[in-house]
């Protein structure tokens, strides 16, 4: 029988006898008041009829309770497996006295499909963070892996394997390091900010440009931008997230060109060597025996030579940094000598624009280590820029000092037409020209990104300030040899060697 149908029975009988057994009381008391004692009828039936709605009174409280048993017991229940509601304690069925089979059933089924729901619940929460089996991420258009706190790698899309040339199976599980060569155009690599996001902080993000991946034999080289988003302590243990914006051909037609170019430029050196030492003996006999026109021409030209000069160097020494192939030997020598031997040569190309060099030397600075011929490629460029864009201005102000961290800092400053601030952190950037006069000054947009190459590679840092219609101030610190001592008596030889600035090898646990 349905165990309700059954409850419905019980209910019913008990009903009907709690009724009948209420009408014989009633009957039976309202018969002895009539026939036992002397009370007006009129009373004793508002005696009986009083009793008989006392009576149902009283059946209707212990009924109600009684009745609301199985009820209450489900209900209880139900709220004992609500996540929502705490401290509700399951119902003691045992001790139901109506209906207990019917409410152990669906208490029962309460209880299935509870159970039902979190095991749904799981799997569809599973399916979410199981990044391996997600739509989004294994469809993801660009190369895309996470990485676990070990950084080994937990997950690759189909678009990485294929940028790499290797199966996703030969991925997962390998450390980062071995199967990824990744070359970065400065020290800040992938490796050093993990490193440094791990200690410091619970999430980051980070983005890198150029980055350059050697992968497996005759795969071809490739040239992206890197994304990189860390996040400590993931339930899911995907700590780092990494995503590659492929730019091979747009980087590498920068290097073609720049290898093009510097293959051409490399055959004027010998040409304008010698036009230069000409120029220059044509001023020494011609000094005194030719009107002040004529010198003025003749200064013009070696100013010029020595402006082509300096391209020839910009464009065959970024090449040679971009190959890895630009290497320095820093010597100890008197900071001041090299800067006014430079300022020396530069004054006449400033002089031919009606410019004036002033420069101060502090007093007692200590000897630096420098690699001469790249430093003074550095005062070139600074300067020469000062004077390109001096405007009308008519004096450039180079200052030699001391900083407070105890640094040989050179400043360059010129009063022309200043640059805004939104141009500024591009500046050192190859190739990079403000657009606003790349049409009025002539320039390749090379020689601040060499500055910064040299400087780096002698341990200094290069900065520029600038506020429109005020003029520009670059400077750059140059460590003092004694710094460099203990470098120095570490190497087997008596020099120090370094590269302006080549690519950065990501981490040293990668091996070929």
């Amino acid at each position: 029988m349905d165990l309700s149908q059954q409850l419905l029975r019980t209910i019913r009988k008990h009903l009907f006898t709690v009724v009948m057994g209420q009408n014989v009381v009633i009957f039976a008391i309202g018969w002895a008041l009539y026939s036992y004692t002397d009370l007006p009828h009129l009373l004793v039936l508002a005696l009986t009829l009083f009793l008989g709605l006392a009576s149902s009174y009283l059946i209707m409280l212990l009924s109600s309770s009684y009745l609301a048993q199985p009820t209450q017991a489900l209900w209880q229940a139900i709220l004992h497996l609500s996540p929502e509601v705490q401290g509700i304690a399951a119902p003691e069925i045992d001790k139901l006295t109506l209906g207990k089979e019917l409410v152990s059933n669906l208490v029962a089924q309460v209880h299935q499909l509870t159970s039902q729901a979190e095991s749904t619940a799981l799997e569809a929460q599973k399916a979410t963070t199981d990044i391996a089996n997600n739509f989004v991420a294994k469809n993801l258009p660009f190369p895309f892996l996470t990485l676990d706190p070990s950084e080994n790698i937990t997950f690759v899309n189909q678009a990485m394997s294929d940028y790499m040339g290797i199966p996703a199976t030969d991925l997962i599980g390998k450390n980062l390091y071995f199967v990824m060569d990744m070359s970065f155009p400065s020290e800040d690599t992938f490796d050093s900010w993990l490193k440094t996001v791990k200690t410091h902080s619970a999430t980051a993000t980070a983005a890198w440009e150029r980055v350059k991946l050697d992968v497996r034999d005759n795969h071809p080289l490739r040239l992206f931008d890197l994304a990189a988003y860390y996040n400590r302590d993931n339930v899911d243990h995907i700590e780092t997230m990494l995503a590659l914006m492929d730019h091979t051909k747009t980087y590498s037609q920068d290097d073609q060109a720049i290898s093009f170019i510097s293959l051409g430029v490399h055959e004027l050196r010998t040409p304008l060597t010698l036009l230069r030492g000409y120029i220059e003996v044509f001023q020494d006999e011609l000094q005194g025996k030719v009107d002040g026109d004529l010198l003025d021409f003749m200064n013009k030209m070696a100013a010029t030579a020595q402006q082509l000069m300096a391209f020839v160097n910009n464009i065959l020494n970024v090449a040679r940094v971009d190959d890895d192939q630009l290497q320095l030997k820093l010597q100890e020598e008197n900071w001041g000598d090299i800067l006014k031997s430079s300022l020396d040569t530069l004054s006449l190309r400033a002089g031919v624009r009606g410019i004036t060099l002033q420069y101060s030397l502090a007093p007692n600075l200590p000897t630096v280590g420098v690699d001469r011929l790249s430093i003074y490629e550095v005062l070139n460029n600074l300067v020469d820029n000062a004077i390109k864009y001096s405007a009308g201005s008519k004096v450039i102000k180079i200052d030699a000092h001391l900083n407070q961290e105890g640094l040989v800092e050179t400043t360059v400053q010129d009063f022309g037409g200043g640059m805004p601030a939104s141009v500024l952190p591009n500046l050192f950037t190859k190739f990079y020209r403000d657009h606003r006069n790349r049409a009025q000054i002539g320039g390749t947009g090379l020689g601040l990104y060499l500055s910064k190459a040299i400087i780096t590679a002698h341990g200094g840092t290069i900065w520029v300030r600038s506020k429109e219609n005020e003029g520009s101030t670059f400077g750059f610190t140059l460590l003092p040899y004694q710094q460099l001592t203990q470098e120095l008596k570490a190497g087997e030889n008596q020099e120090i060697v370094r590269s302006a600035h080549g690519w950065i090898k990501n981490h040293s646990l990668y091996r070929r």
